[in-house]
Order: C-alpha cells, then sequence, then structure tokens
C-alpha cells in the first residue's frame, strides 16, 4: 500500500489550468484505474479526470470550484500494488510544471490580512527561499510583460497567485523591469488594496463601483465553471489583442438560389441538411489558403504562420457555448465540412463534445446570423488572429450595374481583427475574396461534392 497523488492533467494544447466543477467520488470510495474522478472545466473543454490507480480514495485536495494549474494535486489516493503509471504521465507535462517549480494547492487560496479578509499580517516567503510560480503565473506574466520580481503575493509563503496578477492587470498599474520603487509600491497598493495614508490630492479621485446586490424579487444564477473559463477567455482576448474591425457586404442570391433548389435531394441522399453556412465556411478556407497571414497566431515574440487550416466554429447548448474544431477545412468538400458542422453541433448539443474535438483552431467562423442579427462586433478566440461573423441572409433593394434596382439576397461579413498580426491592407484583400469566391457561388461553378 502506498499514497500517490492525482494531479491536474494537460487537458488540451496551451491548457494551463482546470477547475473543478464537481467530484464523482468521496474520500473512503474505493476506485479502479481509469474511472472518471471529478469532472473538470477549462477555457476549451468540459472532461473529467481519470484515476491513474487502483485503490481507496484518501483526500480531496481541490474544493468544488477552485482553480488549479496543471501539474497541482487534486487528490490522494492509497493504491493497491506497486501501480507506476505517474511516471509515464509526469513525462508528458511540460519541464515547467515538475515537482520543484508546482506550487501547492493551497496557493489559490487567500491567506489572512489581504484582499478584504481578517487580519493584517502579509504573508512572507521565508528569507533565502527561491522564488516559485506555477505554469499559469508564469505564462500571465509573460503575456503582460510583467516583472514578478516586483510583485507581493498573496499566496502561501507570499508566493504569488494568477489572482494577484488579474488584479494588477485590472488596475493597469502593471510592474515592469526596471521601474522605479514608487511604482512598485503604487502597482502593490492596487494589487491588495491595504489601506495607506495619501497625500491630499489635486483632482478627486473616481468614484468607485458600489458593489451590485440582489433587490426582492431578483434572481441570482450561480456561475458555472464553462461560464467563468469562458468569461476569463473573453477577457484574456480582450486585454492582450488590440481588437480592429471590418465589414463587408455581399451578394448571394446565386448562392441562396443553388442551395435551395438542392436541399431536399440532399437530405434524401446524404442523411442531414445542407446549409447555407458550410459555403461559407468552404469560401473562407479558400481564402485563408491564398492569405496565410490571416492564419496567423500572435506568440510574443513571434507571429507564427499556421500551416493547417482548422477552422474554429461556435456551437451553443442551453447553457454554454464551446467552440469546435473543423480540420483541414481546405481540403474538405462543401458535403465534408456540412457533415462536420452536423456533426459537431449534435455532439455538443448532447454533452459530447471531447477535448480533441476543442483544439488546434487557427480561425473562427461564428454563425451570428442564425440568430437574426446583421451586424455584430466578435472577441477574437485567443489565441487566434482574427474572427468573422456571418450576419443573417436578408432580401433588399439593390441598384445593380445597369442602374436597375432589384431584389438581392445580402449578407454581411464582420471581421474582427488582432492589430499586433494583421493590418486593414491584408483584411480587406483577404475580405474582398472571400466576397469573390461567394458571390460566383452557383449552380454552373459550385458542386457540394
Amino acid at each position: 500500500m502506498a499514497i500517490e497523488n492525482i494531479k491536474m492533467p494537460q487537458l488540451g494544447e496551451s491548457v494551463t489550468e482546470g477547475t473543478i466543477e464537481k467530484w464523482l467520488v468521496q474520500p473512503g470510495d474505493h476506485v479502479n484505474k481509469y474511472d472518471p474522478l471529478a469532472e473538470v472545466n477549462t477555457d476549451k473543454v468540459t472532461a473529467e479526470v481519470p484515476s491513474s490507480f487502483t485503490g481507496t480514495i484518501k483526500e480531496l485536495i481541490a474544493a468544488e470550484g477552485e482553480t488549479l494549474a496543471v501539474g497541482e494535486i487534486v487528490c490522494t489516493i492509497e493504491t493497491e500494488g506497486g501501480d507506476s503509471a505517474p511516471a509515464a504521465e509526469a513525462e508528458a507535462q511540460p519541464a515547467n510544471v515538475g515537482k520543484e517549480n508546482v506550487m501547492p494547492a493551497d496557493d489559490t487560496k487567500p491567506t489572512s490580512g489581504l484582499n478584504g479578509t481578517k487580519g493584517s499580517s502579509q504573508p512572507v516567503r521565508p528569507e533565502g527561499s527561491k522564488a516559485r510560480y506555477s505554469p499559469a503565473v508564469l505564462r500571465l506574466a509573460q503575456d503582460n510583460d510583467i516583472d514578478l520580481a516586483q510583485v507581493q503575493g498573496t499566496g502561501n509563503e507570499g508566493r504569488i497567485t494568477r489572482k494577484d496578477l488579474l488584479a494588477l492587470i485590472e488596475s493597469g498599474n502593471i510592474p515592469k523591469a526596471g521601474d522605479a520603487p514608487a511604482a512598485k509600491q503604487e502597482a502593490q497598493a492596487a494589487q491588495t488594496e491595504a489601506p495607506k495614508a495619501q497625500p491630499a490630492p489635486t483632482a478627486a479621485p473616481a468614484a468607485k463601483s458600489a458593489p451590485i446586490e440582489s433587490a426582492p424579487g431578483d434572481i441570482e444564477i450561480p456561475v458555472t465553471g464553462v461560464r467563468r473559463a469562458i468569461a476569463a477567455n473573453m477577457l484574456k482576448s480582450k486585454h492582450e489583442a488590440p481588437h480592429a474591425w471590418m465589414m463587408i457586404e455581399v451578394d448571394v442570391t446565386d448562392l441562396v438560389s443553388y442551395r435551395d433548389s438542392i436541399k431536399g435531394e440532399f437530405k434524401k441522399k446524404e442523411g442531414f441538411n445542407i446549409t447555407y453556412f458550410a459555403f461559407f465556411v468552404k469560401a473562407v478556407s479558400q481564402a485563408l489558403k491564398e492569405f496565410p497571414m490571416m492564419n496567423s497566431m500572435w506568440a510574443g515574440d513571434k507571429i507564427i504562420q499556421k500551416k493547417d487550416i482548422n477552422i474554429s466554429i461556435a456551437v451553443a447548448s442551453d447553457n454554454a457555448l464551446f467552440v469546435p474544431v473543423i480540420r483541414n477545412s481546405d481540403e474538405k468538400s462543401v458535403k465534408g465540412i456540412g457533415r462536420d458542422i452536423n456533426e459537431l453541433a449534435l455532439k455538443a448539443r448532447n454533452g459530447k463534445l471531447g477535448s480533441a474535438d476543442m483544439q488546434g483552431g487557427t480561425f473562427t467562423v461564428n454563425n451570428t446570423g442564425s440568430f437574426g442579427s446583421i451586424q455584430s462586433m466578435g472577441i477574437i478566440n485567443h489565441p487566434q488572429a482574427a474572427i468573422l461573423q456571418v450576419e443573417s441572409i436578408v432580401k433588399r433593394p439593390v441598384i445593380m450595374a445597369n442602374g436597375m434596382m432589384a431584389a438581392r439576397d445580402m449578407v454581411n461579413l464582420c471581421l474582427s481583427l488582432d492589430h499586433r498580426v494583421l493590418d486593414g491592407l491584408v483584411c480587406g484583400q483577404f475580405l474582398g475574396r472571400v466576397k469573390e469566391i461567394l458571390e460566383n457561388m452557383n449552380k454552373e461553378n459550385t458542386s457540394v461534392y
């Protein structure tokens, strides 16, 4: 018999942390190897953490709703026999989540005297000890150019937590290398919100937002792990990526006529509906091949232009939004793309989407038109460089080249772009090419097979 640790697994590329949504076991429960222990949410997927051993659950280290970095201990198990599975599991983890770098699970919990809790003592790292940071803290610091040496941590023994850095980012007082001590003190004050005597201001400070309180009759809706993960990813995207926006209108009259003429026969033959959205994804995939800079990502000191064209699509269930991926969409027909859209939507509605379905996206196409929207500004799906909103197809009067007016099926395509990676010229050329492809999709020029 031995006590072994179960750690937060890597649930997808670029995933650095996960939130325990629900424990499926309790101390004293017997589990077999690979049995599910807990439901975990990340910004990409909801998944189950399997047991690496057969044995009895000893202790649940993490509480429901708690967020832990990859590699941190979530529970302990008393094993049966000499199972050595964790050795292989550890090798699969990045180098910076080994034992010497992983912070204890309680580092994510507030300690006394900070952030409005009782007491006044500051947690301090023992003198001479080496600073240790979790992978989530290291990544957040790198992405936002934060000098960790100037940050006062609120975790165990003064360690810096992800909440500390998010507080600094929100305040705008980000300590950078070479900052004066005064700037450091200012940043720390914003982080801990400890009351300090200040000289008389020359101007009245901005009023602090009052907390929102429920009134009789109001309904309080708990924030689920999925909603919390969506919020964190959207906040990260808006904080990091300087968003710009472009829109183009497209005449899809011929496309509408072509799709409507084949949809009945197609449904009988293939067993699923051929949607307008499949044609739009096909057009975008073709244009991305011609303008590969649109298929890029910001990586700090470099821009990575992705070889594969993997289209992320937004799929909503009753209470969550997922972004599964159509892989190598440029190599697929309209029928192939339509089948993928149909299968991913069914998986999302039935709660069957796995981490593999959500990974590897390089560009997002969002079908906002399905809700009747005609114009919108999407938030970029981090770490991608752009998102295209396909709006509702609306019949409108249009003046034709011969000067005559005709009723045409028109659609707006709205592009949000990361201005660190993309400029208006390449985005305008890209949208112009998507427009050209869509306006030439008709019975004579286009096959769905």
